[in-house]
């Protein structure tokens, strides 16, 4: 620093401004509410909300989706937006629930953004955990990605069908019905998610109630159905051979490993059923314009990475939703969601469970 006296004390004030100047910035940016940064429609919306992301520098995003598929969404966006970082937190959807309302009730609140699926996002909105959101990309998503309450929305499709395995099963012996499945041929070679109670309900009510739940009941003591826990799992299972026939599979996970060359193949059996994964915006988000910086690209150009995935859009301009297709509604009572799980239970209890 320069000896003389005057530029000396000019310098100082000069660094004690730019200092308060900083202070008094991130002071307005702590004081405006996750709810006025989420609700805010003006015109300059997107510039309010690059200003902030800047200043905040990143975002945490609790996710069940597999690292490498998101680790693309991360990549894309960290380019459009450099200095905003994301940290990932990968991990199944029970366990994002249960972190989520641990940290909220220690009031420590570390996630912003919440990515997972419907009935966890559901779950999350009943703790009031999370934030209504407005924003001008909601325009172009399926209306069976949207709920009433507004706390969460539909950014992926996942469409859940039949997984066989190409070498040991082949295309002529596959089941032309759920009725099928009881043929002492299929012993020994079912396989089933631990958590697909809302996917076993909707088929079951297609069947009909009490004739599907005596038919899967009648599937499950004669061949058995080994349930598994996780798709991803399950899937691999089925292209390894030790499942050659997999229900409930999530279709885009099957492409993916059919494309890379695995003895693996979908296969449809009515009904073929739809839920929304979603995005939702934690109610005490740290860091609340970083966070819907990602939330609008998840739901415009991250739709676009979600095709070259194989999975699903919910964006209706970048790809049409599926048609003659059942879509899960998470937004039914927790009774009706807990009679499924017990009565998934019941069937498929006996089985194994990896």
């Amino acid at each position: 620093m320069t000896a003389n006296p005057v530029a000396r004390r000019h310098f100082v004030r000069m660094v004690i401004t730019s200092a308060l100047l900083a202070v008094s910035s991130l002071a307005a940016l702590a004081q405006t509410s996750v709810a006025d940064i989420a609700l805010y429609e003006g015109a300059d919306r997107q510039a309010r909300l690059l200003e902030g992301a800047k200043k905040e520098g990143g975002l945490t995003i609790y996710s069940s989706a597999t690292n490498e598929d998101m680790q693309a969404m991360i990549k894309a966006f960290e380019q459009k937006y450099p200095g905003v970082k994301i940290k990932f937190w990968r991990s199944d959807s029970e366990s994002i629930l249960q972190r989520a309302v641990i940290e909220a009730r220690g009031n420590h609140n570390e996630f912003d953004i919440a990515e997972t699926s419907g009935g966890t996002l559901e779950a999350l909105y009943l703790e009031k955990l999370l934030q209504v959101v407005k924003s001008p990309v909601l325009a172009d998503i399926s209306d069976k990605a949207k709920f009433p309450h507004a706390a969460w929305t539909g950014s992926r499709f996942q469409i859940q069908t039949v997984a066989y395995n190409t070498n040991q099963v082949k295309k002529a012996d596959l089941p032309k019905s759920w009725r099928d499945l009881a043929d002492p041929k299929w012993k020994g070679k079912l396989g089933i998610e631990l958590d697909d109670a809302e996917w076993f309900g909707v088929v079951v009510r297609y069947i009909g109630e009490a004739e599907g739940l005596k038919l899967f009941k009648e599937i499950a003591t004669k061949n058995g159905v080994s349930v598994r826990k996780g798709h991803t799992l399950l899937a691999n299972l089925t292209a390894s051979g030790e499942v050659p026939l997999a229900l409930g599979v999530y279709d885009y996970k099957i492409q993916q490993m059919k494309r890379a060359g695995a003895p693996i193949d979908v296969y449809d059996l009515d009904p073929v059923t739809v839920h929304p994964v979603g995005i939702a915006l934690a109610a005490k988000s740290p860091h609340p314009h970083a966070a819907l910086l990602f939330f609008d690209f998840l739901l415009s150009d991250g739709q676009k990475i979600y095709v070259e995935q194989n999975t699903q859009p919910t964006n209706i301009t970048v790809k049409p939703e599926p048609k003659n297709a059942i879509f899960i509604n998470f937004g039914t009572s927790l009774e009706v969601s807990e009679k499924w799980v017990k009565l998934f239970k019941e069937t498929f209890g006996g089985a194994s469970k990896r």
